[in-house]
């Protein structure tokens, strides 16, 4: 989920760049120092989206360097448990498929894109239900459920997602049923 999160922080600006406007200055250094930024508290920080409010700077004898105390606010993504997203699919293995959910990947087991049993084309680079025939393929876009996090490895988060619930899986798939479904329905008046 993408949150709008008010912070408070300090920002070293260099002598050199004291020249400048300290507000765009300090809008600069701050997108700098956050983008890309991860942790388990504030999920991944994608840019600083306004500049609220500046301190006077205080200048550290011996660093030459200005710091100012700053209020901004954020944009962060942060994933959730049980969480739907869309996505789109990356890569795929033998074991699985990879999904760009925006700032990062997830991952879907081979047992969780479908309910049926899959094989995996390494000519296509595709995974393909045995009865069903739904393929997917590198490019699709999906909907999947969060059913897994881990933080254990704070630079490299992993995401496991599900696509075998109702209303999940590649959007064709979802498409294809709802005209399925529209063509079995006989109007009785």
């Amino acid at each position: 989920m993408f949150y709008e999160l008010t912070v408070k922080g300090h920002i070293r600006i260099p002598p050199a760049a004291l020249r400048e406007d300290v507000r765009e200055v300090v809008l600069k250094k701050l997108n700098e120092g956050y983008e890309g930024f991860m942790s388990s508290e504030i999920g991944f920080a994608i840019c600083v989206t306004e500049l609220l409010n500046i301190s006077d700077g205080i200048i550290i004898p011996g660093d030459g360097a200005a710091y100012y105390e700053t209020e901004f606010k954020l944009l962060a993504f942060k994933p959730e448990m049980q969480e739907v997203v869309l996505g789109k699919i990356t890569d795929i293995a033998n074991f699985g498929a990879f999904v760009n959910i925006g700032p990062i990947e997830g991952m879907i087991h081979v047992s969780q894109t479908m309910d049926d049993y899959v094989s995996f084309s390494k000519q296509g680079n595709v995974l393909q239900g045995k009865e069903s025939k739904n393929v997917l393929k590198i490019n699709d876009k999906c909907k999947a459920r969060i059913i897994a996090l881990s933080y254990k490895d704070p630079v490299n988060p992993k995401i496991g997602l599900t696509m075998r619930q109702p209303f999940l899986g590649a959007l064709n798939w979802l498409e294809d049923k709802k005209e399925k479904k529209k063509k079995k329905i006989k109007w009785k008046y």
